[in-house]
């Protein structure tokens, strides 16, 4: 009986051997007839993730340049090399520091440029604040509230008290402009 176990294992250990000798066989014949394909494929990986890799350093590389060129604007607001490489390499900061450097000089020419901006933000605050220093009535996405009470101290100067009180009644209890509006429309309850 034991021997008879013991062919049984050799039996078994040379069928195991034998199919992965088959396999090993299988697969050699696999890659010498699809050898240029695996080539291929290995080939564009490495061409794929060596091209992103190169495309990342590249736009890391252009935004370090985009914000070493805004801290020296920081500094030096006039700074020609500094804005033409802001511009190149950042058109959105550039607009951005633009944007905040016309508010800062009440610049109205480049806040009626920004103001038809592609960048929706920058062309909504822009538009804001170029409307308030003409004392024109206001409207804004972003500065909702703050446009409301615009207007409606607008409307006050001009007399139009109801119009004012529209306007007022427009902001929500939860804005943090409310009480503000609160104290605007009791004045011109007032005044009225």
């Amino acid at each position: 009986m034991n021997i008879q176990n013991g062919i049984n294992e050799v039996k078994k250990e040379l069928s195991s051997d034998e199919q992965m000798l088959a396999s090993a066989f299988k697969l050699e014949k696999l890659y010498k007839k699809h050898k240029i394909k695996i080539f291929a494929v290995v080939g564009l990986l490495i061409a794929f993730f060596g091209g992103k890799a190169i495309m990342n350093l590249i736009e890391e590389n252009r935004l370090q340049s985009a914000n070493s060129a805004y801290m020296v604007l920081e500094k030096d607001a006039n700074n020609a090399k500094a804005l033409k490489e802001l511009e190149s390499k950042n058109p959105k900061l550039f607009e951005l520091f633009s944007y905040k450097k016309a508010v800062k000089n009440r610049d109205i020419e480049t806040l009626k440029k920004l103001s038809n901006s592609k960048n929706e933000f920058i062309s909504d605050m822009s538009h804001y604040h170029l409307l308030v220093m003409e004392g024109k009535v206001v409207e804004s996405k972003l500065y909702r509230d703050f446009a409301l009470i615009d207007s409606a101290v607008i409307y006050i100067k001009e007399g139009k008290m109801n119009e004012a009180r529209d306007q007022l009644a427009l902001i929500d209890e939860k804005s943090p402009v409310y009480n503000i509006s609160k104290v605007i429309n009791h004045y011109t309850i007032k005044g009225k």
